[in-house]
């Protein structure tokens, strides 16, 4: 049976059942390790800029996917501020359960910057308006970790 053939006799299908072993280890490549180590050091958000386009890129990246520019030189820092850009209110868990407070995870624009993060916000859910300016949460700088996770939230 070829990809572009319409299956209409389910009884044709077929399943496996099994485990395959994968093993892979995940980098955040040359750029991530940066944006982290900067994160981690200086509480700050490592971004790469384009000399051709003129776009500034968080997350960082080491080309430009528009005009293809090498920006592996093209760095800059910013401070980790931004704005609300969309947002959503849980009251549920990943399984379903209530949740004894609302929780908020937003998309936030950082400053200066053509990208931005989706992380927890810390606000509140009723008061919370697309446009806010936010400011990150971070861990403490001996308690960094160089993760993701250094930002606690965005209040």
């Amino acid at each position: 049976m070829g990809l572009r053939e319409k299956i209409t006799d389910t009884s044709r299908l077929r399943a496996w059942s099994g485990a395959i072993g994968v093993s892979f280890q995940y980098t955040a490549g040359v750029a991530g390790e940066r944006f982290f180590s900067v994160l981690r050091t200086r509480g700050r958000f490592a971004v790469t800029r384009c000399p051709e386009c003129g776009t500034t890129y968080l997350p960082p990246r080491i080309y430009c996917p528009r005009d293809f520019q090498d920006l592996t030189n093209r760095w800059d820092e910013v401070a980790p501020r931004g704005t609300v850009h969309s947002f959503t209110v849980l009251h549920r868990d990943l399984n379903g359960r209530p949740l004894d407070r609302p929780r908020l995870f937003g998309f936030v624009q950082i400053d200066a910057t053509d990208g931005g993060l989706l992380a927890p916000l810390d606000l509140d859910p009723a008061t919370v308006r697309i446009g806010q300016k936010v400011e990150a949460v971070l861990r403490p700088q001996g308690k960094r970790r160089g993760t993701i996770q250094d930002i606690i939230a965005f209040r």
